[in-house]
């Protein structure tokens, strides 16, 4: 004869017993489970945000505190109120804009390739190789790398006098070429950089999301005639759009936060202000400028809250193409 075990609702106490009513101890109890049964999972997920708060939003609402007053880092405790003469400030400086330039345009010429390369190394990847896992560590490895041993590294080869890339070039009659201090030579190589590094985390990011697609997809493609970079065209692309879109997002939050790169580039004077014209200055290092050398901490607040804005109004973009490419497959 089947039998069946009785389940407790999720706001039923423990059993009384004999159905008589509870003593004092007995209420105490069930009162002490109805309080742990509804303080638990919030307990559970307090040291997150004890922990944002501590060092996420904190920090988020203090940097907008300060960029609303005039403070000095040789002030620290002595501030003044000017509302938002700091942002007219850095907004009608025209330094800045050639920082929001710059990060654009560096954000551009390395993402754009760091992600096709990358995609393509996942797919090489997804095939059955010999030694994958050791495959997969050697392109991860560019990314444990840090970024001053990275940075100075290609210091090295980007030199104009005795760089390794000049003598390479030197066999094409290329003749020596200033990297630093060109215009766009000088966002080639923070690009050169940034690709180098970020290759490789992104390649296998899109490899874990190529092995979550369905074998079956390719068997039904391949059934019908479909050639393997036709399958990748119709079948792996569209299945990984969210992983594109999310790598899109990321490494263009990545980009506007560019500072090693730039300022070991060069290295001394030159890369702390982006370069003898300002022609590789991000806006961390316009930040950084404010903040660290100039000492005036209420204009390098309101950098970081325009940087901010930008990430938002790029994510908004983000989202907008994506909902359009979404309805577009649809």
């Amino acid at each position: 004869m089947a039998t069946t075990t009785p389940v407790r609702g999720a706001g039923t106490p423990p059993a009384g017993g004999s159905g008589v009513a509870p003593n004092g101890r007995g209420r105490w109890r069930t009162r002490l489970w109805r309080l742990d049964d509804i303080a638990s999972p919030y307990a559970y997920i307090a040291p997150f945000f004890l922990v944002f708060g501590a060092f996420g939003l904190y920090p988020l609402l203090y940097t907008g505190w300060i960029a609303l007053h005039r403070v000095e880092m040789t002030g620290l405790d002595q501030s003044q109120w000017v509302g938002f003469d700091n942002f007219t400030k850095i907004l009608q400086d025209s330094e800045f804009w050639t920082a929001v330039f710059n990060t654009f345009v560096i954000g551009v010429i390395s993402t754009v390739p760091q992600l096709l390369v990358a995609l393509g190394l996942a797919h090489l990847l997804n095939y059955k190789l010999r030694a994958s896992t050791f495959w997969r560590t050697v392109i991860l490895t560019p990314y444990a790398t840090s970024v001053a041993t990275a940075a100075l590294v290609f210091a090295l080869v980007f030199r104009a006098d005795g760089g390794v890339l000049n003598w390479v070039l030197h066999f094409f009659g290329a003749g020596n070429t200033d990297w630093g201090n060109g215009e766009w030579t000088s966002k080639i190589a923070i690009s050169v950089i940034v690709i180098w590094r970020w290759t490789g985390y992104n390649a296998l990011i899109y490899l874990a999301a190529m092995q979550a697609v369905p074998s079956d997809l390719y068997e039904a493609a391949s059934i019908d005639g479909a050639s393997r970079w036709q399958q990748f065209r119709k079948v792996t692309i569209p299945s990984l759009r969210p992983t594109i879109l999310f790598t899109i997002v990321i490494s263009t939050i990545g980009s506007m936060q560019l500072f090693g790169e730039p300022l070991l580039l060069q290295g001394g004077t030159l890369g702390a202000v982006g370069g003898s014209e300002h022609q590789y200055e991000t806006l961390s290092i316009y930040l950084y400028n404010y903040g660290w050398k100039l000492g005036h901490l209420g204009p390098a607040a309101a950098v970081a809250w325009a940087m901010l804005v930008l990430l938002l109004l790029i994510a908004l973009i983000n989202w907008i193409v994506g909902r359009f490419v979404h309805k577009s497959a649809a």
